[in-house]
């Protein structure tokens, strides 16, 4: 018995159930993408540690303005440092040796001097004695003694100019090979020195003074402090939609009274297969109030716009895009072609007007 109730209690409400139509409206109508994402400082990269060691000093904190170049982190490497010094001490004896004042080339210069001097004195007392002998005014052996002199004495000089010449192309190879082993360290020990690579501010440092370090561990973030872009995720459904050049409104969490505006500047072809995503960066059509890196931001990528739109609500759309209306004849289907669609209205292009009635399913 109480079944029965309850049937013909659904039976008299669906009866007095009465059917509602409106009129389409004329309003702006805008079609969108969602987006969330971040806001990204331009120019933004992670410093990298290029060598194993500690930190000996850290030279920047968190929001300090850097300028390219700037030193960041000074590392220290015991094997290190004791092969640099060795390098340039190495560099600076061969560059001794070899300047002007080398005390090894003046040492075989003043011998090659020396060994002239006695050649030189040699050859014109061999000459003299020659002519003597010429005139029988001296003996063979005198004669031949001072031939001997001389011949050794020009020995002695081509060993010594031959020892200078040997003495100097070795002082010149040893400097170019210390200079080449002097440069080598010293861009081994640059590698010490983590530097900045843009003009910009420190947002974050990971590592402190003291702490080990390993090649390849982050030490700090940095980015440009005056241009920042928004860094999407538009979702794999909606990536056809989106093109260069579209306009997007965008609503940052730190900012909750301000709505900025961006423009899509590029689409990236590669989707992130953990978030099912694409990537899609936009530029900022205005300066934010901080230099804040990493702002969490809902957006919304405008796909087209209708400021004069015929809209209906989206409940009152059928399969195969028609809708119910009600004339002084009845009601009757009546085929529509749509445009913009959000999730609760729809645009009409063609099928009915202003004037219509239309069944609100």
């Amino acid at each position: 018995m109480l079944t029965y109730t309850l049937t013909i209690g659904a039976i008299l409400t669906g009866c007095d159930k009465k059917e509602e139509f409106t009129k389409p409206q004329v309003k702006p109508l805008v079609e969108a993408v969602y987006a969330s994402g971040i806001i990204v400082s331009e120019n933004e990269y992670q410093a990298f540690a290029q060598v194993d060691g500690y930190v000996a000093d850290k030279q920047v904190q968190a929001g300090d303005p850097v300028k390219k170049g700037d030193a960041l982190y000074i590392i220290q490497a015991d094997q290190q440092t004791a092969r640099y010094r060795i390098a340039r001490e190495n560099y600076e004896l061969a560059l001794k040796n070899f300047s002007e004042n080398s005390p090894v080339l003046a040492e075989l210069k003043a011998a090659l001097t020396t060994a002239r001097t006695k050649m030189l004195f040699d050859s014109t007392n061999f000459v003299r004695y020659s002519n003597l002998l010429n005139n029988n005014a001296t003996s063979r052996a005198e004669y031949d003694r001072m031939k001997l002199l001389y011949e050794n004495s020009k020995s002695d000089f081509l060993s010594a100019e031959s020892r200078y010449k040997r003495t100097y192309d070795q002082l010149q190879l040893d400097l170019r090979n210390a200079e080449n082993q002097f440069r080598i360290a010293r861009d081994e020990s640059d590698r010490y020195t983590i530097r900045s690579q843009v003009d910009g501010l420190v947002f974050k440092t990971l590592k402190e003074k003291g702490e080990l370090i390993k090649r390849n561990d982050v030490v700090a973030v940095l980015g440009s402090a005056n241009s920042f872009y928004l860094q999407l995720n538009v979702d794999e459904l909606d990536i056809q939609r989106i093109r260069v050049g579209q306009p997007v409104v965008v609503k940052v969490d730190a900012y909750p009274d301000r709505i900025f505006k961006a423009v899509v500047s590029k689409i990236y072809p590669l989707v992130d297969a953990r978030q099912q995503a694409f990537r899609v960066d936009a530029t900022l059509n205005e300066k934010l109030p901080g230099n804040f890196s990493g702002l969490a931001l809902e957006a919304n990528i405008i796909i087209r716009e209708n400021p004069n739109a015929l809209v209906i609500p989206k409940s009152a759309l059928l399969p195969g895009d028609s809708v119910i209306i009600r004339s002084e004849s009845g009601t009757q289907k009546v085929k529509i072609i749509r445009g913009i669609t959000t999730l609760d209205e729809v645009e009409v292009l063609t099928g009915i007007d202003s004037e219509a009635l239309v069944k609100n399913n």
